[in-house]
């Protein structure tokens, strides 16, 4: 048995689900539109230049969802995944992941979102395991506001990686091949411990450290 692991914004989706969902919360009037956009593209744009600090945004995203009552946001988060994520999944994505799961690899989808907004998308990409922030929740399941653990971003990938293997009794090095699918140079502690890095639809950052250590490059939504 393989390995194979993918991001997700802008590897198997083409757009960045927790800013979607940001704009999405904005568009149907949950939150306040003008001091929310600004402060969610303020957070995107961090990411994208990787000056992120994950724990700061995640509470803020967080703190978000914990203004709402559990079900009120799974029926907010059903009506996202039908107007934007629904549309979002690409063939290409899905047979990029249909390739490993009948191979017989070990899937997995690992990604600084937060198990909130991720877990219905990678049920709805037919992936069984997700690595995500993880939201802390009250006696009634609704989320709180804090982060549980270490954030999935950067070296918290590699952390999250080896810890969710060794409760399924395995280690990175018990697999013949390990691949790693990502757009984003946020990812390279990740992309650098895995056997068969493979730099995915990349940005700049990442398209240039591919090239230098040889990494090949897959345009999923252009190829």
């Amino acid at each position: 048995m393989n390995l194979a692991l993918f991001d997700l914004d802008h590897t198997l989706l083409p757009i960045d689900s927790d800013h979607e969902w940001g704009e999405f919360l904005v568009r149907i009037g949950a939150v306040d539109g003008a001091a929310f956009s600004a402060r969610n593209d303020a957070f995107f744009a961090q990411y994208q230049a990787g000056t992120l600090d994950p724990v700061e945004y995640l509470e803020f995203s967080l703190g978000t969802l914990a203004r709402f009552p559990r079900a009120e946001l799974d029926a907010m988060h059903a009506r996202f995944m039908a107007e934007v994520i629904e549309p979002a999944i690409l063939p290409q994505a899905r047979a990029l992941l249909r390739r490993h799961a009948e191979a017989g690899d070990l899937v997995a989808i690992i990604t600084a979102t937060n198990a909130f907004v991720t877990a219905p998308i990678a049920r709805a990409f037919g992936v069984a395991h997700l690595i995500a922030a993880a939201p802390a929740l009250d006696e009634a399941g609704n989320i709180t506001g804090k982060l549980l653990g270490t954030p999935t971003m950067g070296a918290g990938k590699v952390t999250h990686t080896h810890a969710w293997l060794a409760g399924l009794g395995k280690r990175l090095d018990d697999f013949p091949r390990s691949h790693f699918y990502s757009d984003s140079h946020n990812d390279i502690p990740l992309l650098s411990v895995v056997t068969d890095p493979v730099a995915t639809n990349p940005n700049a950052a990442l398209t240039t450290h591919a090239s230098t250590h040889g990494w090949p490059s897959l345009h999923l939504f252009n190829d």
